[in-house]
């Protein structure tokens, strides 16, 4: 089946999840999310929003969750060694050596990373997921590219996998380098924005079960592009579908802002009660008796403060007695409000030149309360796949050493993990700091074990203590010598105090004379 036949054919289980990406995109972000036509977006016509509290809820969500999942100025993976593959052959020295040059690649990684425009293109699919529930990011050589839901479609099996993805795009003739049909007499911009001069490009990616690698070309007028086919192993695949939440037998996600949907709406609607009526309210008009003397030219006419003829009884202003329903419309409006700041992670922002270590813990602590699995999805689904997919590229440039899959293994230290480890650490912290306050130092010393609780705290922060900490062995070494040589100097301090007594001065010890002189002299 050709690729755009197959897109068709999968573009009606879509459909309702589009709408539903359309509708919540309408009460947030209009730009983000359109109806799947075949011209471009005419932002003309976009729906503009009667507040703006839907932009801000999405906007700082995405913020919050870039800083959870790809921490500024750390690193969110590790590279390990297996334990059960490094065997008993390698020393410690050797296995401080290998930590040494994995820190280095991993600063390496991070810097190819700071260095591309992935940040931007991952925020941006961040935003998508918020509002639609879906994103689809392409790992080109160029850099990240996202795919918003109206461009794309996929298919997975019961599990969630995925099985076929089917992506649309405009693109210029004078990018393909190819032959394709002549385009139709007057080829200009017409009104909806489409340019004829664009030509719908599918791409097809299938997964193939006898090889075990992702396969995907091109079509252009239902033909294969000559040198677009391309493979990826299935574990380093460059299409990454991503989603926000996930229902069991559905091929698609769902958006956070579908979860308060009710609440923009009603939010909407009375800031468009309330600003409309505003603006009756501020309206001044005033009524001037038929029959009085008074004449509505002459008050027209009158300037501030000017003097007039007439009976303040002709004249009458306008006024909108509707105080009571504009207070009750503004309080239940800012209850929702609130509710929704809450809910998308308003209310705790914090202004600073840099962002500490704790504050990122924090922030992904907040998230997993308020979100629930969202790290667990994202990890599985985005960035351990985009790690792989970064492994593999630079491996392949030769920019970093290829590492053993059986023997290494990069192992992800953001987001849920991450939360992991802090929650050891605050609870460890807080068991010996109760200890102490309770029955005192002495207790503590007494009953807790140094080299241990050194050790954990130091797997709470995801330090290596190879090399660091002393070893057992070491310190009864250490104990030993500083033993000995406290032996040593108290033998010399007593040895120095004997030879100040009267009993081993020989003026005053006869005995020690008499074997002086009895003594023959040493040659």
């Amino acid at each position: 089946m050709i690729a755009r036949e197959r897109y068709n054919q999968l573009s009606s289980s879509r459909q309702q999840f589009l709408d539903k990406a359309v509708e919540c995109s309408e009460l947030t972000l209009p730009y983000l999310i359109h109806e799947d036509t075949s011209s471009k977006p005419n932002h003309k016509s976009l729906n503009v929003p009667w507040q703006s509290v839907g932009a801000k809820c999405v906007v700082t969500l995405a913020a919050k969750l870039m800083l959870a999942i790809l921490p500024p100025q750390t690193t969110f993976f590790k590279l390990q060694v297996r334990e059960d593959k490094l065997g008993e052959d390698f020393s410690p020295e050797i296995r401080s050596e290998l930590d040494l040059s994995f820190s280095k690649m991993e600063r390496m990684i991070m810097e190819y990373i700071a260095a591309s425009n992935d940040r931007v293109a991952i925020h941006q699919a961040l935003k998508h997921l918020i509002v639609g529930g879906n994103a689809l990011i392409y790992m080109s050589k160029d850099g990240l590219k996202t795919y918003p839901l109206s461009r794309y479609v996929v298919n997975r099996d019961g599990n969630g996998n995925v099985l076929e993805i089917v992506t649309k795009e405009l693109i210029s003739r004078k990018v393909l380098d190819i032959e394709l049909p002549e385009p139709q007499p007057n080829s200009v911009v017409d009104e909806t924005g489409s340019d004829k001069d664009d030509v719908e490009v599918y791409t097809c990616v299938k997964l193939d079960k006898p090889s075990g690698r992702w396969i995907w070309y091109q079509e252009a007028f239902d033909k294969i592009i000559p040198n677009s086919r391309s493979t990826a192993p299935k574990t380093a695949s460059p299409w990454l579908p991503l989603r926000f939440n996930t229902v069991d037998g559905e091929d698609y996600g769902r958006g956070r802002v579908e979860e308060f949907l009710g609440d923009l709406k009603s939010l909407d609607g009375l800031s468009q009660s309330l600003i409309e009526g505003a603006a009756a309210a501020s309206k001044v008009v005033f009524l001037v008796s038929p029959s009085s003397t008074t004449k509505p030219a002459t008050i027209a006419k009158a300037g501030n403060g000017a003097i007039v003829q007439g009976r303040p009884e002709d004249v009458a202003v306008i006024q909108v007695g509707k105080t009571a329903d504009f207070s009750t419309a503004a309080n239940m409006s800012q209850g929702i409000e609130k509710r929704l700041l809450e809910a998308f992670l308003v209310m705790n922002i914090r202004n600073a030149e840099r962002v500490t270590a704790e504050e990122v813990r924090l922030t992904q602590l907040e998230l997993e309360q308020q979100l629930g699995g969202i790290f667990s999805l994202l990890t599985v689904e985005f960035l351990i796949p985009y790690l792989n997919r970064t492994l593999l590229v630079l491996q392949r440039s030769s920019e970093i050493p290829k590492l053993p899959k059986d023997i290494v293994r990069p192992t992800i230290v953001a987001g849920v993990n991450a939360l992991g480890r802090g929650q050891d650490r605050e609870s460890l912290t807080a068991f010996i700091g109760t200890i102490a306050q309770t029955l005192g130092p002495e207790a503590l010393m007494q009953f807790i074990n140094p080299s241990e609780a050194i050790k954990r705290l130091a797997a709470a922060q995801g330090i290596d203590v190879l090399n660091l900490v002393k070893t057992d062995e070491q310190i009864q070494e250490e104990m030993q010598m500083a033993q000995q040589a406290q032996a040593q100097q108290s033998l010399v301090e007593q040895a120095g105090q004997m030879a100040g007594t009267p009993l081993m001065d020989p003026s005053k010890n006869p005995q020690l004379m008499e074997q002086a002189e009895e003594e023959p002299p040493t040659e």
